[in-house]
């Protein structure tokens, strides 16, 4: 029988310290999820603004507090005051949207009525067999639909409105913790580098595929975003569509989908132009997104965020959608940073593997002398 290990014994303290480090954690996790959308988006937003604090560093003569200061002011400013009050004027633009469409301004069954009309048979049997001919029925379901939305933006005003504390602590904690990444988040990160149990190699190239994948999902999906959304958005406007911002927004939130984005909005009113007989703003709007709205994803994202930096496309759009079903709106960019951890993580899993394989080769090879 053997005897247990002395209380003091190297190993017994080594495994009790990593339990204490796991629950400890554990627990702190704990402790910061409610605000952890705060947390992420300050770190994200310390890194996207990483190139620019260090500008402000030489500007201020060294003084770090300083320099965090005012990029503070400048994202405030140049990001997130612009973000609500558009956010504010598409709540507005929807809301609007949906009461005309249940007070019967815009009728989504003629529209329907007359794009059905000018199929060809086979397409209205296949409308038939899936329930979507009957007129009267789809329009029921349309405004049952819109009338369970209505009332969802209602609660959710509502929430907000009983929330207004909860949001606005949540906020300043971001620009808090965001001031202090930007002031000393060299010193973070080379903390946080140390503290990891990996070869120094192993985890430079984790934490710099961390920043390399945040800055290319904010800086670049957002603004690629922002751009098809607002080239979309016009082209509604110029066609007479109404709630060209609604729509635009739709885009601009699609857009981050790769494969399908912007395309989704624009391509089914360029169909039912078509079919109604509006042929010329029909190609109009198709030549316009093919090649004004899709181009600029091949065209920015690359100037933005080099092509070195880019996941499968595949990969993006069901770790986007994923983010999304689990983390909220937040998902959209936890969601390609988590796949993009993962690769990185079995790549350099794989990589140790093989090291020990080569070192381990030549003396299996050679054997024990006979």
């Amino acid at each position: 029988m053997t005897e247990p290990e002395p209380l003091n014994s190297p190993a017994l303290q080594g495994k009790a310290l990593i339990w204490l480090l796991v629950i400890v954690t554990v627990l702190f996790c704990v402790i910061l999820w409610p605000y952890s959308g705060a947390v992420s988006w300050a770190v994200f937003l310390a890194i996207v603004f990483s190139s620019l604090q260090e500008r402000s560093v030489d500007v201020c003569r060294g003084r770090r507090g300083w320099a965090a200061f005012g990029t503070l002011i400048v994202i405030v400013v140049s990001v997130l005051l612009p973000t609500a009050l558009l956010t504010a004027a598409i709540t507005q633009e929807a809301a609007a949207f949906v009461e005309r469409v249940r007070s019967g301004q815009i009728q989504v069954g003629q529209y329907f009525q007359r794009g059905v009309e000018a199929l060809p048979l086979w397409a209205r049997g296949l409308l038939d067999r899936f329930g979507l001919g009957d007129l009267s029925l789809l329009q029921a379901k349309v405004v049952e639909v819109l009338g369970r939305s209505g009332q969802t933006i209602t609660s959710r005003v509502f929430s907000i409105g009983q929330n207004t504390l909860e949001f606005l602590v949540s906020f300043f904690v971001m620009l808090y913790l965001l001031f202090f990444l930007l002031r000393d988040g060299k010193e973070l990160a080379a903390a946080a580098a140390r503290a990891m149990p990996l070869k120094q190699g192993h985890t430079t190239r984790l934490l710099g595929q961390f920043a390399t994948v945040v800055r290319a999902t904010v800086k670049g999906n957002v603004v690629v975003a922002l751009v098809q959304g607002t080239l979309g958005g016009l082209a509604f406007w110029a066609l007479g569509i109404a709630g060209p911002l609604l729509w635009g927004a739709v885009m601009a939130l699609l857009s981050l989908l790769p494969a399908v984005g912007a395309a989704m909005v624009w391509a089914p009113v360029a169909i039912y132009l078509a079919t109604t007989g509006s042929i010329l703003p029909a190609l109009g709007l198709t030549l316009w997104g093919v090649l004004v709205i899709g181009l600029v994803d091949n065209v920015l994202r690359p100037i933005l965020v080099g092509r070195d930096t880019r996941m499968p496309d595949y990969l993006v759009l069901i770790a986007t959608l994923g983010g999304l079903t689990v983390f909220g709106l937040n998902g959209f960019v936890i969601g390609p940073v988590i796949a993009a951890m993962f690769l990185v993580t079995w790549d350099i899993f794989a990589r140790a593997r093989q090291e020990q394989q080569a070192v381990g080769r030549p003396a299996d090879e050679g054997g024990s002398p006979g």
